[in-house]
């Protein structure tokens, strides 16, 4: 298979010439690799591979295999393969090898897809976006100067410049949706509990973080959140079964949707001008194509210096325990030669988060959520900016890190991020669509609906009738594999 041909397919497509016999798992693998040597070296989303997992004999689309053959990458973080390296994007985990394969890569092995390397994340995940220390700045194929985002980065980047057609993502605070946003993807965050993350932990950042995925279409990442759903024995939360799979619902109309619009977030940062326009234009279409669109506000019940602070009490606790155990494991000291600033001044912070200050911050978990889930009873979608503003510049994220403390580098993220994070604390689902570009750059802009916990058909339904009204396969980046280079 050519290469140009390998990129003109999804996920599903790929699967069906694999399924059909006109294309082996071999020649796919073939060609993926031949994507990663065209365009890694300048993306940097790809920080090792290896031969396909599932060799020859596996993975090619045999019965009950949905995904069978299809090249994939995992991220860097939130899925351990068995005897492959983990390092979630840090000096302190330089190294790591996992001793078994995760719930969600056992799934990932069962849907047929064929994984053969990791993605590039920010330390820890603790960032939006990819430019960790152990391996460098990942760079946006639309604008190598701009970010992919993050911490998802590796894996947007990869999608976006056609290594592979689908990625693992994880979303703690945005991190599935603000990558997809950021490279003209779409990027779906299921409800709390859709995923496993068993077996080694139960929940990260306290049902905060998610499992995901980033993909070019939407029937991927329907057909990808069917093949992974269910809880396992053990999970602290579960989401409602949905009634029929997701990849059916992606062709369903989805009928007359109460729709609220929501431009500005709370907190100091104002939607920027090309992402107000893009706003205006997609409540434009959801009217023509039937939607009730109106404004509305989203009441998080308590103020946004206490969201954030809450949420950072929330993180830097997690993150204590987190390098202590990575640092015990391989022998290493947490500081500045294996601990990169943002994430050595949340370590400190969190170690003077107290029992009580925890529960005070769970406590707003709570309030957000139900005021979140309440807003689903006069609206069936809520509709943002995924961010506030296009991708920023390589660098300028982390300008001035060493002179914030913990508290001060979440503030800087929910600022540079403030309509993603709150789909997280309330664990309701929430997907950025890229339905827009900006004239004047031609960079991608990301618009996110979210909708009731345990919703998802809601979003795969609306997602599909957007992606068939308003189409975006034929934007593609500056870099991108599509020539073969034999």
């Amino acid at each position: 298979m050519k290469l140009s041909e390998y990129v003109a397919y999804d996920a599903v497509g790929l699967a069906g010439l694999v399924a059909r016999g006109e294309v082996t798992a071999a020649e796919l693998e073939t060609a993926a690799m031949e994507a990663v040597a065209a365009v890694n070296p300048l993306v940097n989303a790809v920080v090792e591979t290896w031969p396909c997992e599932g060799g020859d004999g596996a993975g090619g689309g045999a019965a009950g295999e949905p995904l069978g053959g299809v090249p994939f990458l995992v991220k860097d973080l939130g899925v351990t393969v068995a005897g492959r390296r983990t390092e979630q994007g840090s000096r302190l985990a330089a190294g790591q090898v996992a001793a078994a394969d995760s719930h969600l890569m056992r799934r990932f092995r069962a849907a047929g897809l064929r994984t053969f390397g990791r993605t590039a994340t920010p330390e820890f995940a603790y960032d939006i976006t990819t430019e960790p220390v152990l391996y460098g700045p990942t760079r946006n194929p639309w604008d190598l100067g701009r970010s992919a985002g993050g911490s998802s980065g590796g894996a947007a980047a990869a999608v976006a410049a056609g290594i592979v057609p689908v990625a693992h993502g994880t979303d703690a605070a945005g991190s599935i949706r603000i990558p997809a946003a950021s490279t003209g993807l779409f990027g779906l965050k299921p409800t709390r509990g859709r995923v496993s993350m068993g077996p080694d932990v139960d929940e990260i950042f306290n049902g905060l973080a998610v499992q995901g995925c980033v993909s070019r279409t939407v029937r991927d990442s329907a057909a990808l959140l069917d093949a992974v759903r269910g809880p396992e024995s053990g999970d602290p939360y579960t989401a409602p079964e949905p009634v029929r799979p997701y990849a059916d619902e992606v062709a369903r109309d989805p009928g007359r949707l109460r729709v609220g619009v929501v431009a500005q977030a709370g907190g100091g940062r104002r939607t920027e001008g090309p992402v107000a326009a893009a706003l205006t234009r997609t409540a434009d279409l959801l009217a023509a194509l039937g939607h009730e669109v109106s404004e509305a506000t989203l009441d998080l019940g308590v103020s946004w210096e206490e969201y954030v602070l809450a949420n950072a009490r929330l993180w830097t606790a997690n993150l204590v325990p987190w390098l202590d155990g990575l640092a015990a494991a391989h022998g290493r000291v947490v500081g500045p030669a294996t601990v990169e600033p943002q994430s050595l001044a949340g370590y400190a912070f969190g170690r003077g988060v107290t029992a009580a200050d925890f529960v005070r911050a769970l406590g707003v978990r709570n309030i957000v959520a139900r005021g979140v889930g309440a807003r689903f009873h006069r609206y069936d979608v809520l509709l943002t900016p995924t961010l506030p503003e296009l991708p920023p510049r390589i660098g300028e994220l982390a300008e001035g890190v060493e002179d914030l403390d913990g508290a001060g580098w979440i503030d800087r993220i929910f600022d540079r991020a403030p309509f993603t994070a709150v789909h997280n604390v309330a664990g309701t689902p929430a997907m950025s669509v890229p339905l827009e570009s900006d004239p004047a750059t031609g960079l991608p802009v990301g618009l996110q609906f979210a909708a009731a916990h345990g919703r998802e058909d809601v979003l795969f339904r609306l997602a599909g009738q957007l992606e068939r009204a308003a189409p975006w396969a034929h934007r593609v980046p500056e870099v991108r594999a599509s020539v073969s280079r034999s």
